[in-house]
């Protein structure tokens, strides 16, 4: 299972001088990792690298240079590294109008249990949402949510043998289904072990 130790960190005065250069690779990183669910929906999986980037921008912010600290930054953010076996993804509604926005989230409590990726002849694999803790209430739900996808044997396999990766909602608010673009597959699969 791939994990973030405090001894895979940059130092602080090191990560100063290389920032620019990391920024740069994660970026190209985060880009074959993105998955537009229409236009105002997208799932940023997460990875290794995107996790690692994530602590290191929060220790330099926050200028953390303790270990005790450090390793609760660990533990916040390690949850989200996927295990060979899941996806985990952050979930963004995003609307740049912020009237637009507050209600479209009204009208879309409850999205983050309806999103799911998958292939044909196999049962969809759903989202577990927001582990941490509840991120909607009975009236709107949240612009951000952390989603789990977990795979099964058969869905891996297919994915292994070339099916192509599907994805969608099935909120009736924003109902979408899409085939996945080949760069995104190819950042997942590289996520998971056969």
């Amino acid at each position: 299972m791939p994990s973030l130790t405090r001894a895979d960190l940059f130092s602080l005065e090191h990560y100063a001088e290389i920032r620019a250069s990391f920024r740069e690779e994660v970026m190209a990183h985060k880009a074959k990792r993105r998955l537009a669910l229409g236009p105002n929906a997208a799932l940023y999986f997460e990875s290794l690298l995107t996790v690692k980037y994530q602590v290191q921008e929060m220790l330099r912010i926050e200028r953390i240079i303790e270990r005790a600290a450090i390793e609760e930054e660990l533990a916040v953010y390690s949850p989200l590294i996927p295990d060979g076996q899941n996806w985990k993804a952050t979930f963004m509604i995003e609307f740049s109008d912020p009237d637009e926005r507050r209600m479209a989230l009204t009208r879309m409590v409850g999205i983050e249990d309806t999103v799911w990726l998958g292939v044909s002849g196999h049962p969809p694999v759903r989202s577990i949402a927001n582990e941490d803790l509840p991120r909607s209430t009975a009236d709107k739900t949240a612009a951000v949510h952390f989603l789990r996808f977990e795979p099964d044997r058969g869905t891996r396999s297919a994915l292994f043998a070339g099916a192509p990766l599907l994805a969608g909602i099935d909120h009736p608010a924003y109902p979408v289904r899409i085939s996945v673009p080949e760069p995104v597959r190819a950042a997942l699969l590289a996520d998971l072990t056969p």
